[in-house]
């Protein structure tokens, strides 16, 4: 009995060391295994923020071209705005070097037809062709000297005013907009029975059209249309007129000035220029 139970000890106790044994060998294989796969997260980790930070790299890239493009834009831009300008000034030069040539032949033939020296003049040699009386009344003798007197001074009127005029248009076609338009304005004032008043009064209204001052351009304008409806120069003031309503935002009232123009001055240069900017008014979306 004691023998029988000797050796059921023994067979136990060989069997829990056994197991002690296969334990002490199982532990480490799955600490290790545990190791390899705290590795495998780990690397797994470091792959995942390396990706991030790659596609934040591209996301960077990415930014920069897209601004390298739009500086390039804005280069091109300011390249074609230059142009246009340039362009602008030029077709501006040419039609104020037009313009003056035509003001110099009108200026010239207004001068012509509102001096009455060279009839003053005609007249005197017609009298002289008759002898005077051997002893020539007084009366008379005054009176032709106050004819010759006032020839004299409608003469130096004139030049007077033909020389202040080309001052101001020299201003005008030099750029020099602010000493034009004082030009123009001290000309109507000292000459307001020149034939040259309403070429004054339109060149006044574009020089300040010209610097964006639009409330007195208009003012122009419209006292050359009012004061002179037969002149040369209404349909291009009746024009620039409905152009500087329109640069006021009076919509209405531009649209109705550029529509008078193709009616009262039907297949004139500014009748087409009126019709142009309408059309062009049509195409604009509505705000």
């Amino acid at each position: 009995m004691k023998k029988q139970l000797a050796n059921s000890f023994t067979a136990r106790m060989s069997m829990a060391g056994a197991f002690a044994s296969a334990m002490l060998f199982a532990v480490p294989a799955m600490a290790q295994d545990s190791r390899l796969s705290l590795a495998d997260r780990v690397s797994r980790l470091e792959q995942q923020a390396q990706n991030q930070n790659q596609g934040g790299t591209t996301l960077v890239n990415q930014v920069q071209a897209l601004q390298s493009q739009l500086q390039q834009m804005q280069g091109q831009i300011e390249e074609l705005q230059h142009q246009l300008q340039e362009a602008n000034d030029k077709n501006k030069a040419q039609y104020v070097d037009l313009d003056s040539r035509l003001g110099r032949l009108e200026g010239g033939a207004g001068a012509a037809a509102g001096n009455p020296g060279n009839a003053a003049n005609n007249g005197g040699n017609g009298n002289n062709a008759t002898p005077p009386p051997a002893t020539p009344a007084p009366a008379p003798v005054a009176a032709d000297a106050g004819k010759g007197g006032k020839a004299a001074a409608a003469q130096a009127n004139a030049a007077g005013a033909q020389a202040a005029y080309d001052e101001a248009f020299k201003s005008l076609r030099a750029g020099d907009y602010v000493t034009a338009s004082r030009g123009f304005r001290n000309f109507i004032q000292q000459y307001p029975d020149s034939p040259l008043l309403p070429n004054a009064y339109y060149w006044l209204g574009e020089s300040y059209y010209v610097t964006m001052n639009y409330a007195v351009a208009q003012e122009a304008f419209q006292r050359l249309l009012s004061q002179f409806p037969q002149s040369e120069k209404a349909p291009d003031a009746m024009l620039k007129l409905g152009y500087s309503q329109l640069e006021q935002k009076q919509l209405d009232a531009g649209k109705a000035t550029l529509k008078s123009v193709g009616s009262k001055y039907p297949g004139s240069k500014a009748a087409s220029l009126a019709q142009e900017r309408l059309r062009r008014l049509q195409l604009q979306p509505a705000n």
